[in-house]
């Protein structure tokens, strides 16, 4: 039996297999990498980087739920500045592909984060998370809103020039996942992050009080796996072309076929790496196993095949 071709592409970028880490979940990566070399997965998402450092949210701001968690962590990170000083060139030098994931509170943030990725040698692509559900101002949910959506890929295209493919992160807190995908499609995006997490709150029955300082967070997790599952699949079947980061409570090689199956170019994983740092490489293996118990021999052709079955 040949061997499994197990490359991926998300716009111009080819990637040696289809496992990323999930953006927040791995910081830059270098957590992971006293466990496992980084040039074993497809791809590192970084944590969203915005313009100026940023501290996050209260404490408490993590919580466990029935097959899942809350996090309210609210975007900490370096900032800019320090992000290309140390990061990337830290990345580079250990190999990874990188995929750059950026977070503003205005359109025009975006636009500067955009413009000052252009020039940066030795990342594949940028992802534009306009979804996070545990900032303070939910105003900042760009991606509940086709118009708002629009403007922020509209502004990273302007800034960013043809070279890097821009992938926009979509939240499930929607009526209509479609219509916002078809938005950032229309405003030039090259792929799609599913799902960023969904809003949940968890309150403690003994103080009979919310248990995350900032009261609601991002729920992750096994528990949201459906919701992840019928968002890629309604999205791929309305723009079967368009490349997928599927993401949202894979622990296993089973669970990312799913998502594959649904329509997924790659998938993300996240919260299964605070209970097991090499899930990644688990899921990366069981997968090339199930892939090859069905008879693929490329990896591409699992793609959507859910699809081809109805």
């Amino acid at each position: 039996m040949s061997a499994l071709d197990f490359s991926t592409k998300i716009g111009s970028k080819r990637f040696s297999n289809p496992i990323f880490t999930a953006s927040g979940c791995a910081s830059s990566g270098q957590e992971l990498s006293q466990f496992f070399p980084l040039t074993e997965l497809g791809a590192v998402v970084t944590k969203s980087i915005m313009t100026k450092a940023r501290a996050g949210r209260a404490t408490p701001r993590m919580a466990e739920t029935p097959s899942g968690m809350l996090n309210s962590i609210g975007l900490q990170g370096p900032g800019i500045d320090t992000f290309l000083e140390n990061d990337i060139p830290w990345l580079i030098e250990n190999n990874a592909k990188i995929v750059v994931s950026i977070a503003g509170e205005t359109v025009e943030e975006y636009g500067v984060l955009a413009r000052r990725l252009r020039a940066v040698s030795g990342i594949s692509a940028v992802e534009v998370n306009i979804s996070c559900p545990n900032v303070e101002n939910r105003g900042q949910v760009f991606s509940c809103h086709p118009d708002t959506s629009t403007a922020v890929i509209e502004s990273v295209r302007r800034n960013i020039g043809g070279e890097l493919p821009i992938i926009a992160k979509l939240s499930p807190d929607v009526t209509d996942i479609v219509a916002i995908a078809k938005a950032v499609i229309d405003a030039g995006v090259d792929g799609l992050a599913l799902i960023n997490t969904l809003l949940g709150m968890v309150i403690d029955t003994n103080s009979m009080k919310p248990k995350l300082a900032g009261k609601t967070g991002g729920l992750s997790g096994p528990a949201i796996r459906p919701v992840a599952v019928r968002a890629i699949y309604q999205v791929h079947q309305a723009f079967p072309n368009i490349p997928i980061i599927g993401m949202g409570g894979v622990a296993t090689g089973r669970d990312a076929f799913e998502l594959v199956l649904a329509g997924a170019s790659a998938v993300s994983i996240g919260t299964a790496s605070f209970g097991n740092p090499t899930a990644a490489l688990q899921v990366k293996n069981e997968l090339a196993d199930l892939l090859t118990q069905k008879g693929f021999k490329d990896f591409r052709d699992a793609i959507g095949f859910a699809h081809r079955s109805v």
